[in-house]
């Protein structure tokens, strides 16, 4: 894909912001299957890939919204826990039963189109509204990432990767937030004192993902596989950054940060144990929970070695509609209900990332977000160099999820070295692009 590609399916303009159970009817054919009468009582189910205390209730309200305005309709929400959604919806698909709707990582898409798991979109939102609202660049993105170029997932939400930082400790210290990685390192060695670390490393499940996205941040590096095929995950400049990353375990962070996921390294940045902590603006719901705004900022991962700032394309989280649905007209509704501003608008507000929909851009709580401030102040810095993962390769998240987590626990425990892990990181990538090239030719 192009740089201009990549770079449009990872912007959100900013001249925009300015100017402004399972699912039912496994066994039916798709041939065979219609849109339901007005009065015909319809029952979907919709599955969240991220379910807890914090997203549940907010798709539990658009349900109900929805379920208002289609009296004849009825959803039926499944929350499943994010590091367990994969796993659960590839047997939901080798079962062929499936939801009808679901809100699915763009990194899935792929796959599980591959699969013929999911309904092509592109006809139904060629008839929408949404056709001129939602981005462009990130609607192109997830049709350039699947092989057959068909809309899969409609992306209600934006993304980007950050570091959190205490502001009110670094105002303590007399400490500027880090804008270079050597700055980085050294105020979280500064910051480690007796009674807080400097930092928090993932650990557990999902780790992988966010250490990715540091390591090409960090190297300036935009391709993940070269055109001959050899993956970059492990480049010297990526060798050199891990062995000072995880030179913080146990010196600067929790012991536990071995085995901590997501909540566990949340919660301690949260309760005031860790000066800093790199996620991304989506968490920005529970740190206000938790803190004062006075007492939490984000600011943009440092530049890259080569000056710039290098973050991931496609982080987009999307609606889809599942083939064997027996009532794709209605499961289209509630994708079009899920993607409206309204919805987008309420979805995002509340978890604190960026809108696709360009109804949404010019509210208010958008212009006085200051994590939203600093995604866009990333992604419309002209300089801005996005790089793709291979989406395309259907085993790619598997061999994150199964390969590289556990080896950064081996790497964090002393039992296998950086320059080994990287290795057998990017000799997966290599043998998995090879057996998909071989499929596809």
């Amino acid at each position: 894909m192009s740089k201009k590609a990549l770079k449009l399916a990872g912007t959100l303009a900013l001249s925009g912001l300015l100017l402004a159970g399972c699912g039912s009817g496994s066994n039916s054919s798709n041939a065979a299957k219609t849109g339901s009468g007005e009065g015909e009582e319809v029952k979907l189910t919709f599955w969240d890939e991220n379910s807890g205390p914090d997203r549940t209730p907010i798709w539990e309200k658009l349900i109900e919204d929805f379920e208002k305005e289609n009296p004849n309709i009825t959803v039926e929400y499944v929350g499943l826990p994010k590091d367990e959604a994969k796993s659960k919806l590839d047997a939901a698909i080798a079962a062929n039963d499936t939801p009808d709707v679901a809100s699915l990582q763009s990194s899935w898409l792929p796959e599980f189109s591959i699969r013929g798991a999911l309904l092509p979109l592109d006809d139904y939102l060629k008839d929408s509204e949404l056709k001129e609202l939602i981005n462009e660049g990130a609607i192109e993105f997830n049709k350039e990432i699947v092989q057959d170029g068909k809309l899969y997932g409609i992306p209600y939400t934006q993304n980007l990767d950050i570091l959190w930082i205490r502001e009110d400790v670094f105002a303590e210290n007399n400490l500027d937030a880090p804008e270079t990685w050597d700055d980085f390192f050294t105020d979280v060695d500064k910051l480690t004192t007796d009674d807080m670390y400097g930092y928090t490393i993932r650990g557990g499940a999902g780790g992988s993902l966010q250490l990715q996205r540091l390591m090409y941040a960090y190297s300036g590096i935009t391709e993940y596989v070269d055109k001959d095929g050899k993956a970059t995950v492990n480049d010297p400049k990526h060798v050199e950054f891990l062995e000072k990353y995880f030179a913080l375990y146990q010196k600067n962070t929790p012991k536990s940060d071995i085995t901590n996921g997501y909540k566990e390294m949340v919660a301690v940045f949260d309760t005031g144990k860790a000066a800093i902590l790199h996620h991304n603006i989506g968490s920005f719901g529970e740190h206000s929970k938790s803190l004062e705004a006075d007492q939490f900022e984000a600011v943009p991962l440092p530049k890259s070695t080569e000056g710039n700032y290098v973050a991931e394309g496609g982080n987009t989280i999307g609606i889809s509609a599942f083939a064997n649905t027996d009532h794709p007209e209605e499961a289209w509704k509630l994708v079009e209900f899920l993607n409206s501003a309204s919805s987008q608008s309420y979805w995002n507000e509340k978890i604190g990332q960026i809108p696709t929909n360009s109804d949404v851009l010019s509210e208010d709580w958008i212009k006085d977000a200051q994590h939203i401030k600093v995604a866009f102040d990333v992604y419309d810095d002209p300089d801005t160099e996005l790089y793709q993962p291979p989406f395309y390769l259907p085993d790619y998240r598997s061999i994150l999820d199964n390969k590289v987590d556990p080896g950064i626990q081996a790497v964090m425990s002393g039992d296998k070295t950086v320059e080994a892990f990287l290795d057998e990181w990017a000799k997966a990538i290599e043998d998995s692009k090879v057996k998909y090239d071989d499929a596809m030719n």
